[in-house]
């Protein structure tokens, strides 16, 4: 009878619920016994490094799973071994086994890698600093070869975006110097300020981008809020201008329909800018500009409820556009639902913060209700603290200075507000104030020179002609008594703008939400 031969013990054995452990380990092993140490120096020294660029060929060939198991086991021993590889090698492992994390769709894992990262190339850098180069030439292609610093912040921005955390994402490449950012990471600036309703900031990054690269057409194309910039500033010519610029681009993109309807808006031509506004929404149903020019259009042409809708829709699409609020709270305004419009403008101060844009919102809505007035105040107070300069906290203060007829102290508001800026608006109430107090005519320079701003500002224009009647009453007699002859004139331009409404009005398969 045959024996029945048995296996040597363990052989062909199953491992014990640590075997996972146990073959790293005897990897880490066999990884060290195969690589040849280097008399005098630190263990792992020249023998790290050839393994990092053994991480550094494996990211390149796209490898990326194998990276992250080979750098984060390389990373495990350097915990336990913190002289086993020099601090630029243990910088490169970092950002190597963040971007396998990136790769992997672990974005607050590989925020948390790139973090170290910067923070072990903040220490190498002063390290650096100390230490004076010892001339040895196998240093070289390693400082060579470490990742770019500048790459390392706008992976972490990206990471940010995906976790949608845009504040934080603005913050890391703010940090980055202007002359050192690339294109890509000023448009994903640009793209950034403008999701966030920081329309200036973002205008500059987009035409950072264009100087760097004068054909990247999806920069281009983001001009949009740039022409809004222009129209509110009463630079018409040039909104029209863009526009056709943009159409010559393509007609097929939301951003030259958006232009053009700002020309529109601003022309005070609402029908005209409906449309277009509707239109831009048919080709992008989330373009945010598009919703708020229908918006205000829609508001200004009394649709009131139908404004609401598409203010909500913007909200909803960037909640952190602060100039979504505003619309949807003039809405409220507009139709006296004074609770509503303080309830959003409260939400919002909560939300966003407190800052000299929220505050104002609220103050705005206070200055509705004779009971919150002393409110207004404090809260304007304390967003001209924090930006002396914001135009739209200016204007409401000189309006509440206004109601309690303290005309010196608004000449001297806005005199200070003007000081470093000229805008229309600012000029213009600076006129009124000094015709209360019978400055007429530096309150007709002021005038002049909102109407040079802005020459279609309406207000500005009745100023001036109310002064000049005042100074010439026979003249104004005169003038009215040809304003009756020609009363036949008047009902003709009346006519015209029926005449556009009905043209635009044809158009009305766009009015409703695309």
């Amino acid at each position: 009878m045959k024996a029945v031969s048995r296996a040597p013990a363990g052989g062909g054995a199953r491992g014990p619920p640590g075997g996972a452990i146990l073959e790293c380990r005897r990897a880490a092993s066999a990884l060290s016994a195969s690589l040849p140490s280097v008399p005098s120096a630190p263990r792992f020294s020249a023998a790290g490094m050839s393994v990092v660029e053994h991480v550094r060929e494996m990211a390149s060939a796209g490898l990326h799973s194998n990276v992250r198991l080979l750098s984060g086991l390389l990373l495990t021993m350097s915990g336990n071994n913190p002289e086993l590889f020099s601090p630029s090698q243990k910088y490169q492992l970092l950002v190597y086994h963040a971007d396998s994390l990136f790769h992997d769709k672990e974005y607050r894992n590989a925020v948390s890698k790139y973090t170290m990262a910067l923070q072990q190339k903040k220490a190498l850098s002063k390290t650096s600093k100390v230490r004076p180069s010892t001339g040895n030439a196998a240093s070289t292609p390693q400082s060579q070869c470490l990742p770019s610093e500048i790459e390392v912040k706008y992976k972490m921005a990206e990471c940010y975006t995906m976790l949608k955390q845009d504040k934080d994402a603005i913050a890391i490449l703010d940090g980055i110097p202007s002359r050192q950012r690339t294109p890509k990471i000023n448009m994903m600036l640009a793209n950034l300020y403008k999701k966030a309703g920081q329309e200036r900031s973002s205008v500059t990054s987009y035409k950072e981008v264009l100087r760097q690269c004068p054909l990247a057409l999806d920069a281009i194309l983001g001009m949009d809020v740039y022409g809004y910039l222009l129209a509110r500033e009463g630079r018409l010519e040039d909104v029209e201008n863009l526009g056709c610029r943009l159409f010559n681009i393509s007609d097929q993109h939301a951003e030259p329909w958006v232009v053009s309807g700002c020309h529109s808006f601003y022309s005070k031509r609402y029908s005209r800018a409906l449309y277009l506004g509707a239109k831009a929404i048919q080709l992008n149903s989330n373009s945010v500009q598009a919703l708020l020019l229908k918006g205000a259009a829609l508001r200004n042409m009394g649709r009131v409820q139908e404004a609401i809708i598409h203010f909500r829709e913007a909200i909803r699409l960037a909640p952190c556009r602060l100039d979504c609020y505003e619309g949807l709270i003039e809405c409220y305004l507009a139709s006296n639902s004074i609770r509503e419009a303080m309830v959003m403008a409260n939400n919002v101060y909560k939300t966003l913060g407190a800052n000299a844009q929220t505050l104002t919102l609220l103050a705005t809505v206070c200055l509705e209700d004779p009971v919150t007035q002393e409110k207004a105040k404090t809260l304007l107070d304390k967003a001209l603290t924090q930006r002396p300069d914001y135009i739209k906290a200016v204007v409401k203060k000189a309006e509440l200075l206004s109601r309690e007829q303290k005309y010196e102290d608004g000449i001297a508001l806005l005199r200070n507000a003007l000081a470093n800026q000229s805008d229309c608006v600012l000029h213009r109430i600076l006129g009124d104030f000094l015709v209360a107090v019978n400055e007429y005519q530096e309150a007709m320079d002021q005038y002049s020179i909102a109407l040079s701003l802005d020459p279609n500002d309406q207000k500005s224009l009745e100023g001036m002609q109310k002064m000049e009647k005042e100074e010439s009453p026979t003249d104004a007699t005169q003038e009215e008594d040809v304003d009756d002859m020609e009363g036949s004139g008047e009902e003709g331009d009346l006519e015209g703008s029926d005449s556009e409404a009905a043209q635009w009005a044809d158009q009305e398969q766009w009015f409703g939400m695309q």
